[in-house]
């Protein structure tokens, strides 16, 4: 791919941007220890905004998504959105630290440190006074949970009011090495739907099988056989996964259930895997529950759409990230997670850059990552995706100029 060496004035705007961010770095940890402390559930954010918003005086702030706010810094016209998350998980946290969770909730995607990195560049930008087009702080909620935040965002049209010309985010991430930035062109996170499956069947006693229609067995069989779906009718070189994460059956041990059901995902990155598997799921289970006399029904949720960073962003924003001595991956990190931060396409390019919290010895197959109750990314992550949210603001910048 061919790189965009940065010219002298993105250079120096980028120098002045990186400067005032090191002096807030100490007001920029204490703030992402705050957040960490207190965390908020998905659709419930509104502390943790509050929280923010005081920390941001004298900027207008507007309210989007209900929970969420954004603010901005620089002149008016074409403006480079960076997007952070308010959410936190329903995960007890076990890092043992001083300013662990104080509720049943943990800060373990890394949104702390990508609240308190996107704090650290508007305080920055704040101090620039001749920005050349406005930086966008979106403080995006629900990134964990369908309804979408990014959705609302989208439809709420407050990006097409500030002349958003491309999106920007980050995330932290622990299988790329530490200090490493991976961007990459293409797509870098999956597709995402929902399935849910309820089998009907025929309760009764358990020592009297014959005369019922168990819907356990059901469920087993349609479970081997998604993940069937997967490795016999999906090429192999496209990734996909299927994964069931909750069945239910049954109240007592000696009572053959009436129904039965299982909740799963879909992660995709071809548009024609998606639409295969959707149907084939549905296929599988009616088939497989109406071949014992049972009835399935089959829901499948549309979710996040894959997530494609723009190659011109990619070209802009790497030398930018080598100018900085922040390393780019070689092989850019790609997986089948999902992130809304995908939405944002339909608006304008958009840039999703990882940065590494430092990958475990090779080999490891047990792996402390991203939504585990120990994961905590190390303080200078704030500084590290700091900079390359800098980075990516100033190669916004110069895809703006073109455009």
């Amino acid at each position: 791919m061919v790189t965009t060496w940065p010219d002298a004035a993105a250079t120096s705007l980028l120098a002045r941007l990186v400067e005032h961010i090191d002096q807030d770095l100490v007001h920029a940890r204490a703030l992402r220890r705050e957040l960490h402390r207190h965390p908020d559930l998905s659709g419930a954010e509104r502390p943790t905004a509050e929280r923010l918003r005081r920390a941001l005086p004298n900027l207008r702030h507007t309210r989007v998504a209900d929970t969420g706010f954004l603010v901005r810094v620089g002149p008016p016209g074409p403006a480079v959105a960076i997007r952070a998350e308010l959410d936190a998980l329903p995960l007890v946290e076990r890092t043992g630290v001083e300013w662990s969770s104080t509720s049943d909730a943990m800060h373990a995607c890394g949104h702390d440190v990508h609240l308190a990195a996107l704090w650290l560049l508007l305080q920055a930008a704040r101090r620039v006074d001749d920005l050349p087009v406005g930086l966008v702080g979106l403080f995006q909620p629900r990134e964990e949970t369908q309804p979408s935040g990014a959705e609302d965002v989208v439809s709420s049209q407050l990006l097409v009011e500030h002349e958003v010309r491309a999106v920007i985010g980050g995330h932290v991430q622990p299988r790329v090495p530490g200090g490493v930035i991976s961007t990459g062109a293409g797509a870098v996170n999956a597709a995402a739907d929902q399935f849910d499956i309820v089998v009907h069947g025929e309760p009764g006693h358990g020592a009297y099988p014959q005369v019922a229609i168990d819907p356990v067995p059901i469920l087993a069989s349609i479970v081997l056989g998604l993940h069937e779906l997967v490795s016999r009718t999906i090429d192999p070189v496209h990734p996909a996964v299927v994964t069931v994460g909750r069945m239910d059956a049954g109240t007592a041990h000696n009572i053959i259930p009436e129904s039965g059901s299982l909740h799963g995902v879909i992660r995709t990155m071809y548009e024609s895997d998606r639409t295969h598997l959707h149907a084939a799921i549905r296929r599988l289970a009616e088939h497989t529950a109406a071949a014992r006399g049972a009835r399935a029904e089959v829901t499948l949720t549309v979710g996040d759409p894959v997530l494609n960073n723009d190659r011109r962003l990619v070209q802009f924003v790497d030398p930018l990230l080598t100018h900085l001595g922040l390393p780019v991956a070689h092989e850019p990190f790609r997986s089948c997670g999902a992130d809304d931060f995908s939405h944002y396409s339909r608006l304008a390019p958009i840039l999703m850059m990882f940065v590494g919290t430092g990958a475990p010895a090779s080999g490891a197959r047990h792996r402390v990552g991203l939504h585990h109750p120990t994961f905590l990314p190390p303080e200078e992550s704030i500084r590290h995706l700091a900079l390359a949210l800098a980075a990516g603001y100033v190669g916004g910048v110069q895809l703006a100029q073109r455009n």
